[in-house]
């Protein structure tokens, strides 16, 4: 009970970190976006969104090593061998080396090639196009590298550390917007020269904090065989998780850069820079409470492992809910007070986004379960007949003069797909209780989010000034999405934890 209730308290007081460390991200976000559309142009920054999609089509491999590294480092830490943690870190880095060479011959040849000969950028504009390729690839490398650093603060749940170093990134990100701002050169390029430097800078300050606070973090190079073998099978089959992921949504974003130019493109940038804002709700949450589950897992609490599992899947739900809601409900209004100029496509792509994204928070919990096991082999291979089938849809429709909407509207619904996979490989991995999970996890959320959302749409407010017509709507859609969840979709012991955490936070101050 006492393990119970301490990691509890670090979940929350690793998300209160987080969420403080997102609000800053989501702030800047919203506000660079915002100023390097209106600096660049719509042509400029859809050009930016497409080309820095064909850099991220090489992370199929990248993210293969990334999702083993992780998974690798949190369980050792779950069972609390230090020497095995420091041979599985210094492996990482010989791993991530190798990768990032090859990844760096292979953007070379195929990406440069592809840009040049398959993309639809106006021609005046295909120099700006290689600079802006060449910095995504060494920025691309260098997050490459990164990684085991990144892993080992998520693994030791160091939040802290995020939330004070994005204080330094919001700042070095500011400093971008005005030199964008008052660049009398290619916007585009010192855009993309600026975005290398801030992640360089990132890359050093994660490595100091590393190796300052974990000793496993010193390197050496050695290579044990026997991880290396464990680790080159659990990669191969991550692989094609990977792999199918990057095809569905970069591949979709230069296909839609091909049906419609780049102007959608930057349709589309803008929607997920707002998804991004708004999901990272959901992703603070997710890595406070992952590395509970991956250790759970590692000492054979799957009865807690099930708890947070499930815990996480509503949590992440209603999080996003009470957000998508008020946003769906007032977005026209949200996009024109926003942007100075609203691409074509824009509002709808916003909408459809975020209720991907509602499905999607189900996934990191379950994934988590999946990828704790290591026996990951059947998944990957139903999650790329899953995305293949996806894209090839895709490809189709679009063929046949689909609208670009369509293009969210299937990714919705292989993501469904997706869940169902997750679900029955949870049960065979770590006895997840299908019946209580769709029944706490899924229906009661689902069903609560119906009746918000047709309620919002229902109720009308007869109010001729637009910000205070904005401002009633997103209260109501906010307040009744909060009633429905805290008395519905909460349990009793949930509702009692979170008013004793505000009671005990009261207290302090």
């Amino acid at each position: 009970m006492n393990t119970t209730s301490t990691n509890n308290k670090r979940i929350a007081q690793n998300t209160l970190l987080l969420y403080m460390r997102m609000m800053l991200m989501m702030a800047l976000s919203l506000y660079t976006s915002r100023i390097n559309l209106d600096s660049l142009g719509e042509i400029n920054y859809g050009i930016y969104n497409v080309v820095g999609g064909v850099v991220a089509m090489f992370s199929i491999i990248s993210g293969s090593v990334s999702v083993a590294i992780s998974r690798f480092l949190t369980i050792e830490l779950g069972k609390g061998d230090k020497e095995k943690l420091n041979i599985v870190f210094c492996t990482s880095i010989n791993i991530q080396i190798l990768m990032g060479f090859l990844i760096f011959i292979v953007a070379e040849i195929v990406g440069v090639w592809f840009l040049n000969t398959h993309m639809n950028i106006p021609p005046e504009r295909m120099d700006a196009a290689n600079w802006v390729l060449q910095c995504s690839i060494i920025t691309f490398l260098i997050n490459l590298i990164s990684v085991p650093y990144n892993a080992l603060i998520i693994a030791h749940e160091k939040m802290s550390a995020f939330a004070y170093i994005s204080l330094i990134e919001a700042i070095f990100k500011l400093i971008i917007c005005y030199l964008l701002y008052i660049s009398p050169v290619d916007k585009l390029i010192v855009w993309a020269v600026m975005l290398l430097f801030v992640s360089i800078c990132m890359r050093i300050i994660y490595g100091v904090y590393a190796k300052r606070h974990f000793e496993e973090s010193t390197y050496h190079f050695k290579i044990d065989k026997t991880l290396m073998k464990e680790m080159s099978k659990f990669i191969g089959w991550a692989f094609f998780g990977n792999g199918v992921c990057v095809l569905r949504d970069q591949g979709t974003n230069i296909l839609l850069n091909i049906f419609f130019g780049p102007t959608v493109n930057a349709a589309r940038g803008i929607a997920m820079s707002v998804n991004t804002a708004m999901y990272n709700f959901v992703t603070n949450f997710m890595t406070a409470i992952n590395p509970q589950i991956t250790k759970s897992y590692a000492q054979s609490d799957f009865e807690g492992m099930n708890l947070l599992i499930m815990r996480g899947c509503r949590f992440g739900f209603f999080i996003l809910m009470l957000l998508v809601i008020p946003v769906c409900a007032n977005i026209d209004y949200i996009l024109n007070l926003w942007l100075i100029n609203v691409p074509e496509h824009t509002a709808s792509f916003v909408i459809l986004i975020l209720l991907y994204s509602m499905v999607d928070s189900y996934c990191s919990p379950l994934l988590t379960g999946v990828l704790a096991n290591g026996r990951i082999k059947h998944y990957e291979l139903q999650l790329t007949i899953i995305y293949v089938i996806n894209f090839i849809l895709i490809y189709i429709i679009l063929k046949f003069g689909a609208s670009p909407e369509w293009v969210f509207i299937l990714a919705v619904i292989f993501k469904i797909f997706v869940i169902i996979a997750l679900i029955w490989n949870g049960r065979r991995m770590f006895q997840l209780n299908t019946n209580q999970f769709l029944r706490k996890a899924v229906i009661r959320p689902v069903l609560i989010f119906i009746v918000c959302l047709l309620s919002t749409q229902w109720i009308q407010f007869d109010v001729n000034n637009n910000f205070l017509h904005f401002f009633i709507s997103a209260i109501f859609s906010f307040t009744l999405s909060f009633t429905f969840i805290w008395i519905i979709g909460l349990e009793e012991s949930e509702r009692k934890a979170i008013v004793k955490i505000i009671i005990n936070k009261i207290r302090k101050h």
